[in-house]
């Protein structure tokens, strides 16, 4: 099993790359990096900017199929590495839990093993295996690039929510930071944290 980073959203709601936000001092993506290294040793980040990764100093993945969303990184993430599975979480994640993560590694079965939340798949931090990658293709060719519907034509390990629950009370694994006024409510709460000048 491998890590990959999803950095390759179109960021139109933020005024930089949403991985280049500090929390205490550091980027949300060197902190995912050294999260994911912790983890599974072997990370890499999904981005059609790799200049602004590079010192980031990981392996980086390009689109293989434009426009094609996380969906699409996972997808090229697979091709790039050749990994059996990976551990994928957003970049725009502050908190993703590591005893959450370990959890899911442990559990990992079938074709993708994915934490639900308030009733809902929570899809950007899971793992998937390459046992999904010719329907992950034939999903991208005819324009299905819905993360969350790829799930329903796989065989999915579901982790219940209340189990989620004993590891991560409050869902912090699952805060993304979208917008300006996302990073306001979220570090509203006293937490250390600064918007980084321009990635």
């Amino acid at each position: 099993m491998k890590g990959v980073i999803l950095s390759g959203g179109r960021n139109s709601r933020f005024p930089y790359p949403k991985g280049f936000i500090e929390v205490e001092g550091e980027s949300l993506l060197a902190r995912n990096v050294a999260l994911l290294r912790s983890l599974v040793g072997e990370v890499g980040i999904s981005t059609n900017v790799p200049e602004l990764h590079f010192p980031l100093g990981v392996p980086l993945f390009g689109d293989v199929i434009d426009d094609a969303g996380p969906l699409g990184g996972i997808f090229s993430a697979f091709l790039a590495t050749g990994a059996d599975a990976l551990l994928v979480v957003a970049c725009d994640m502050p908190f993703p839990n590591p005893e959450l993560m370990r959890y899911i590694i442990r559990k990992t079965a079938g074709e993708a093993t994915v934490p639900l939340w308030e009733g809902r798949p929570e899809p950007l931090l899971a793992v998937y295996t390459r046992k999904t990658l010719e329907r992950m293709e034939a999903c991208l060719r005819s324009g299905r690039r819905s993360l969350t519907g790829f799930l329903r034509i796989l065989d999915v390990r579901y982790i219940e929510e209340p189990v989620v629950r004993r590891m991560d009370p409050a869902g912090e694994s699952f805060v993304n930071i979208n917008t300006p006024e996302d990073f306001e409510r979220v570090f509203g709460r006293g937490r250390k944290s600064a918007l980084a000048q321009g990635g």
